[in-house]
């Protein structure tokens, strides 16, 4: 499914990619391309309209590549590279590293101690007041949020990272005379990370676990829903991890994730604004070059068996009633991912939405409904309507009026006008996050990593163009049946 987010505008563009294939070749022409030895890949894109540069890194790793050993680590690792490195975060790393090297070592001594049979209370106590010693020594060593000081004191913006299921990013938009600064700082992280705080660290992930998914009913719904859809696939773990994941996650297995795979053979770069692309080019040689290639990331070689089968779950938690289907669905850029984009937003996009209009709208069933992608895109992921029921309805009651809707789809053509009018507003969701700088480097680095080419954006309209309403009715009649249905409700007890 297509990338939803929030950019500012930038007017050239829009002129430039509003209708035919030949503009947005335009766009394809603009983007320059190239690949260090080392394999990083640097995509650049000059606009002079102001003198910014969004510079947005991203690693093709993310939280469906962990094991049953480390689920939780990518999220965690995103947390803990804003920690610094042997020059940045630290007053004095020579003093610290063997500081750190002790900490690490008492830290697991007392992982182990917890969990030994039979448990020896004394020992436990012992060394977690020898863990809280040390790090109380330890804290006048750490310099606080440097990288974010560095950049905020040189003009830098929406310094910010983001870990999904199939990738990690890392962004900033800067003047454009800082480039070189940024250059610094992420070549030296990606090479120099040191993982200080780490044990605090996850202390506050496991909070964030806590707030978002335990005791959040949107969270905890959509866990048990991707947990019931994925009985095989890694995408069924939660990207932050299960509580038991986080509690036994090690320093030690946080550090070879990184040093495997967050390297050049993995990391996508994509520079947007006011730059010489020549100058760009020299710059990401002088800096990232000589970082050694690193480890491609493997493939995920788990296969999701077929579904044979409606499966449903019901959460019982103290809330309004909420509701999700799941259907199961090909990846990006399967061409029925794009006949599901087209479904997506003729059924739930929108107050002009087919579901909006009947289930809010003329029947006042529920308070507001949704179609959205997930888990993923790599591989085959779901295409998921939410839904609220509005009292005194229930989930029951949506949900028939759903399947009647699904149904009316696969049972009758849509007509040229709705079709055409879900090709444009899918046309301008695209526009919109093509307008500002960090947009297009993010569509273009998220792309590049997902879909394995940059231009499945510029190629997105012509795609949506040849989808025909026969195609979309046979989609339909396919993906929207009982066996490929996974339901998950969360409400009171007898609601």
């Amino acid at each position: 499914m297509m990338l939803r987010c929030v950019v500012r505008c930038w007017p050239l563009l829009l002129l430039m990619f509003c209708s035919s294939s030949a503009n947005a070749l335009q766009l394809e022409e603009k983007v320059q391309e190239h690949t260090l030895k080392n394999g990083l890949r640097l995509l650049m894109v000059e606009r002079h309209d102001a003198p910014t540069v969004a510079a947005y890194i991203t690693l093709g790793v993310g939280s469906v590549d962990e094991g049953n050993e480390n689920r939780g680590v990518a999220h965690l690792l995103e947390h803990m590279l804003f920690k610094g490195t042997k020059q940045l975060g630290t007053v004095d790393y020579r003093r610290e590293a063997p500081l750190l090297a002790e900490i690490e070592v008492t830290a697991e001594a007392l992982s182990a101690a917890k969990v030994q049979t039979p448990r020896n209370e004394e020992e436990v106590s012992r060394l977690a007041a020898k863990l809280s010693e040390l790090q109380e020594q330890h804290r006048p060593l750490v310099v606080k949020d440097e990288f974010s000081r560095i950049y905020a004191e040189n003009g830098g913006s929406g310094y910010n990272a983001f870990t999904s299921k199939d990738l990690t990013t890392y962004l900033i938009e800067l003047p454009a005379n800082k480039l070189e600064l940024w250059a610094a700082i992420e070549s030296d992280r990606m090479q120099n990370a040191v993982l200080r705080e780490f044990y605090t660290e996850r202390n506050v992930v496991m909070e964030e676990r806590r707030r978002s998914r335990e005791t959040e009913p949107r969270g905890l719904l959509y866990e048990h829903l991707l947990a019931t859809a994925f009985t095989v696939h890694p995408y069924r773990a939660p990207i932050i991890g299960w509580m038991s994941d986080l509690e036994h996650l090690t320093l030690a297995e946080t550090r070879n994730f990184l040093h495997r795979y967050y390297a050049p053979v993995n990391t996508v770069i994509a520079l947007v604004g006011d730059f010489n692309p020549e100058d760009a080019i020299t710059l990401v040689e002088r800096y990232f070059g000589a970082i050694p290639t690193g480890e491609p990331v493997p493939k995920v070689t788990a296969v999701e068996p077929p579904q044979r089968g409606e499966r449903r779950v019901n959460v019982v938690y103290d809330c309004e009633p909420q509701m999700l289907i799941a259907y199961r669905k090909a990846p990006l850029p399967d061409r029925d991912d794009y006949l599901f984009d087209l479904a997506a937003q003729i059924l739930g996009e929108g107050r002009s939405s087919r579901l909006y209009r009947r289930l809010v709208e003329e029947e006042q069933l529920a308070t507001s409904v949704a179609t959205y992608g997930a888990p993923g895109s790599r591989y085959p992921n779901l295409f998921v309507i939410s839904a609220i029921p509005r009292s005194p309805h229930n989930a029951a009651e949506v949900e028939t009026v759903i399947y009647e809707e699904l149904a009316r789809l696969g049972n009758e053509l849509v007509s040229d006008e709705e079709l055409e009018q879900a090709r444009k507003q899918l046309r301008v969701g695209t526009l919109r996050q093509l307008r500002g700088n960090g947009g297009l480097a993010r569509m273009l680095t998220y792309y590049q990593t997902v879909a394995g080419d940059w231009r499945y954006v510029t190629r997105y309209n012509e795609a949506i163009t040849s989808l025909s309403a026969e195609e979309l009715q046979g989609l339909a009649r396919r993906a929207f049946v009982p066996e490929n249905r996974t339901v998950a409700t969360i409400g009171r007890s007898g609601e």
